[in-house]
């Protein structure tokens, strides 16, 4: 923060020096938010909302194991905040072996503000970022509960009802492991697989080329196994890099495409050994040698057109349209939209294909069939305006022109029509390299899963209920001190002894049964009058936790009344 920014407000409180982090940081501006919270951490070590927004601030700009130790330090000063709860819970998130730290800390925050959104986000995201898109929906219905145009919320269940994976799937954010290790044994596995299979599908065609246009079988096969040994340098050489053995099996597990192409690469060896050896052995088995050939020229477009068509099929997207659409004004949920459209339209154009190419080879009237196929992608295209773009648009055409023009062939028989409607489809494929090769090119976001992206809202910013000076003044001086909380039987009642501290908390001094009462439900309710004007009363809703030889109550709610009498007829 800059000296002439603050040069003319030297006087800020702490409360306001922490309303002003709060409000850069959802600007988007973390340094300026941290040095502001660092002030009003300065002016008040107690200020638990401080070291809130100093965590908050931290892990904004990649500094996770400070944001921590301040997170720690709000729940420390406020232990029943549910906002100092859910702070700890997204630092904590973000550490090897924290996780299940993460997830306690969030179900304490839902358990103290039950009536809160964020901490029914936060579990939604836990649960969406480990892969269980079930759970994520059940919270992120909880949350829209509270909120239900509530757009992080909105973009996040849209991606739950995809089946959205994060982008590092291999890797369980539960294991006390650094992902970056997990992800040096990913990247292993997936460059030996890689290189395997290109390697072997180069020196098959090769050695077959050699083989049997140049007649130069001998020599060809020598070559062959000369690329055998090469690729097994090459997987001794990778191994070696993958320090987490034990933990392969269960990465293959959690990312089942990672386990076929490293499952299709030693296949792919063991195929292309067979392979050269079989000539050698005998020669009545010739088909056994072309399929072998077909596996190792065919494998790796194979395994790729699975992968793809697995990304288009899975999950609902019309579903997660509709979530998206509802998130106005998220970024993330205009570049998510744009990006489901492309997977609706990668599952008509799968199915119009095929039903196009059997009318043509079986029975032309059979196309008639494709006019319904495009109706998912109309509708999607209209749901979801805003998260369109003109090559989309254009695929889109193209599959809606296609439709009727291969309906119109099969039909009357029309050739130019047939023509017409291949044609189009056809043009898909070069309309979404062209997009694709544009999005890599300028490093923006493709028209594929991988760049589907869940919001991160703030966590934790939130400001604690403060107890104003009447309040505090009512506690300090009052004769007799209520007690309200609620136990197996129901509500009980008892007197207690208040203190109010410098933070804003209560402590009570209560008799022992409401000590039992309260670590089964740690809502209670605190009432006082004020003792010196005897005109108002003033009622403390929050969270009650044993303290030391006190209970500790963290205030959620506020209430002042006036008791009736003559000064209410003035």
């Amino acid at each position: 923060m800059g000296n002439g920014e603050t040069g003319g407000e030297p006087d800020r409180s702490p409360r306001e020096w922490c309303a002003l982090s709060a409000a850069r940081l959802r600007d988007g501006r973390p340094e300026a938010a941290l040095d502001a919270a660092l002030r009003a951490a300065g002016l008040d070590p107690a200020a638990e909302w401080a070291h809130r927004l100093v965590s908050l601030a931290e892990e904004r700009l990649g500094r996770d194991e400070e944001s921590l130790v301040h997170a720690r330090e709000a729940v420390r000063l406020s232990p029943g905040s549910w906002a100092a709860r859910l702070r700890l819970s997204a630092a904590l998130r973000r550490l090897p072996g924290g996780w299940e730290h993460a997830v306690r800390e969030a179900e304490l925050a839902r358990a103290y503000g039950p009536d809160e959104l964020t901490p029914h986000l936060q579990l939604g995201d836990l649960a969406l970022v480990r892969g269980d898109h079930r759970g994520a929906r059940t919270c992120y219905a909880a949350a829209l509960e509270r909120d239900i145009a509530h757009p992080q919320t909105r973009v996040n269940l849209g991606l739950a009802w995809l089946r959205w994976d994060h982008p590092r799937a291999h890797h369980d954010p539960a294991w006390p492991v650094d992902p970056r290790e997990t992800g040096r044994a990913r990247r292993a596995l997936e460059v030996w697989s890689r290189q395997t299979r290109l390697l072997l599908a180069l020196a098959t065609a090769a050695v077959v080329v050699a083989a049997f246009v140049y007649d130069l079988g001998a020599e060809a096969r020598a070559g062959g196994v000369a690329v055998l040994v090469v690729v097994i340098v090459l997987g001794v050489r990778q191994a070696r890099r993958v320090r987490l053995w034990s933990h392969v099996p269960a990465m293959f597990g959690r990312d089942p495409w990672l386990g076929a192409s490293t499952g299709s690469a030693l296949v792919a060896v063991a195929a292309y050994a067979a392979w050269l050896v079989l000539p050698v052995v005998t020669t009545s088995l010739a088909p056994v040698w072309a399929g072998l050939t077909g596996i190792l020229l065919l494998g790796w477009p194979a395994l790729a057109l699975l992968h793809a068509l697995g990304g288009i099929w899975r999950g609902r997207p019309l579903r997660a349209l509709e979530e998206f659409s509802l998130a106005r004004g998220e970024r993330e949920g205009r570049r998510d939209a744009g990006i489901a459209l492309w997977i609706v339209l990668g599952r008509v154009w799968s199915v119009m294909v095929p039903l196009a190419c059997a009318a043509a080879a079986v029975e032309p009237r059979a196309a008639v069939l494709a006019l319904a196929v495009p109706y998912p992608l109309v509708e999607a295209r209209r749901k979801a305006r805003a998260g369109a773009d003109r090559w989309l648009s254009a695929a889109v055409l193209l599959v809606v022109t296609a439709a009727p023009a291969c309906a119109v062939g099969g039909v009357f028989g029309l050739v130019w029509a047939w023509w017409a409607g291949l044609g189009a489809l056809g043009a898909v494929v070069p309309v979404f390299a062209v997009c694709g090769a544009r999005s890599w090119w300028r490093g923006a976001p493709g028209p594929w899963r991988a760049s589907l992206i869940m919001c991160e809202p703030l966590l934790g910013d939130a400001p604690p209920v403060a107890l104003s000076a009447e309040v505090r003044q009512a506690f300090a001086y009052a004769r007799s001190v209520v007690l309200s909380y609620t136990d197996p039987a129901g509500p009980r009642v008892v007197g207690a002894v208040a203190s109010v501290t410098l933070a804003g908390d209560l402590r009570l001094i209560a008799e022992p049964q409401a000590w039992a009462a309260v670590e089964a439900d740690p809502r209670v309710a605190v009432f006082a009058a004020d003792p010196l004007q005897r005109r108002f009363w003033v009622e403390v809703r929050g969270i009650a936790l044993a303290h030391a030889d006190v209970l500790r109550v963290t205030p959620t709610k506020v209430l002042v009344g006036e008791f009736p009498g003559r000064h209410q007829r003035r």
